[in-house]
């Protein structure tokens, strides 16, 4: 199905308001998200962010009139099509929707929803599955990245039980391995070239090693790191500077002006306290994350692996490429190895990591009607 001119309506006369859309709605890793088929939602990106605020509820605070959890992290929608790509099996595109704004942004992917789009894509048929396992090639629209998710297939149909538990998800579920990666080089790790940038006074270390985040040692701010993430939230001065260092780190980072940007993530660490490599407090950027992203947990593994960077004489970086990220619901194992290639820079050389997903429920979503 195809946009109309109108906003939400598509080909054959149907109104989602009145008859409703496929969607399936899914928790991904640590997220939970609305997955649509890119033809079953408008081709035109204004009116395609239109109905997703219709669908979600949003603007509200409390996204009571739609799928939206009033939160970030239950505020989020994919969208999926088969790939015209060589090698690639289907396109992933991310929006994150605003809560209490009515903003759509795709200057982001994300790496937990990411781990229901190959689920998903069997699901839909756009995949078909192998008897054991299926590995879905996948390549993210958001940032150009490409990733391999493998997981259960039995009879036909995705294994979504299993004994795999994760840090900020209750209970177990079936193992997802999604292996970042594929054709071509590895972009550098440090977009400004730098280990050490220094921004309205305050050291940082900017990383995008999937995911833009400025890294900055919670001791600079007064503070310990152990914070809850209400606590943190609370601190107006806190918040306050910094909203001012992410501002001005997005021009240096290649991101422009991100004013009305969810990107970078701004990270305070510590030192770990249960065994990990590193804690983390994440602003995301105006909320603070209960536990991580998957490519924000990628981007700081890295970035702690790097000599000099803010982060790496506060870590206890292990050997090999496991290398756990303590956060305020856990700790997350980041798969991640750096080298340094003459000419460019750190890069990350491998990066994997293991997540779950689960449908929740597949049918027809009735966003609200249009004002």
């Amino acid at each position: 199905m195809t946009a109309t001119a109108r906003g939400g309506a598509v080909a054959g006369g149907v109104e989602p308001a009145t008859d409703g859309l496929p969607c399936m709605l899914m928790r991904g890793g640590t997220s939970k998200g609305a997955y649509f088929l890119a033809d079953d939602l408008p081709a035109e990106p204004a009116e395609r962010d239109a109905l997703v605020l219709r669908v979600m509820g949003s603007p509200d605070e409390r996204q009571i009139d739609g799928l939206g959890g009033a939160h970030p992290l239950t505020s989020k929608v994919a969208i999926v099509s088969p790939s015209k790509t060589p090698g690639i099996d289907v396109d992933y595109l991310f929006l994150q929707v605003g809560v209490d704004t009515a903003r759509v942004s795709d200057a982001q992917t994300c790496g937990n929803l990411l781990a229901g789009v190959g689920p998903f894509a069997v699901e839909r048929g756009l995949v078909r599955p192998q008897e054991g396992r299926t590995a879905v090639r996948i390549r993210l629209l958001n940032t150009g990245d490409t990733a391999t998710a493998s997981f259960a297939t039995r009879d036909g149909r995705v294994v979504y039980d299993g004994d795999q538990a994760i840090d900020g998800v209750p209970g177990t579920a079936a193992p997802i391995e999604i292996e970042m990666g594929g054709a071509g080089d590895p972009a550098p790790l440090l977009p400004s070239g730098r280990a050490v940038d220094e921004i309205l006074g305050t050291r940082v270390t900017l990383v995008n090693g999937g995911m833009p985040v400025v890294l900055l040692d919670a001791a600079d701010f007064g503070l310990s790191g152990a914070e809850s993430p209400e606590a943190l939230e609370a601190d107006g001065a806190l918040t306050a500077r910094l909203e001012a260092i992410r501002l001005a780190a997005g021009p240096l980072m290649g991101l422009g002006d991100v004013t009305e940007q969810t990107v970078p993530k701004m990270f305070l660490l510590s030192p770990p306290r249960a065994g990990g490599a590193i804690a983390t407090r994440a602003f995301i950027p105006h909320r603070v994350h209960p536990s991580i992203g998957v490519l924000m947990a990628a981007s700081v593994a890295a970035g702690i692996r790097i000599p000099d960077t803010v982060g790496h004489a506060l870590a206890e970086v292990p050997e090999g490429a496991r290398v756990p990220v303590e956060h305020p619901g856990g700790v997350f194992d980041a798969l991640v190895l750096v080298e340094d290639r003459p000419g460019v820079g750190p890069v990350a050389s491998y990066s994997a990591n293991l997540r779950t997903a689960r449908k929740i429920f597949d049918g027809r979503v009735f966003p609200r009607p249009r004002p």
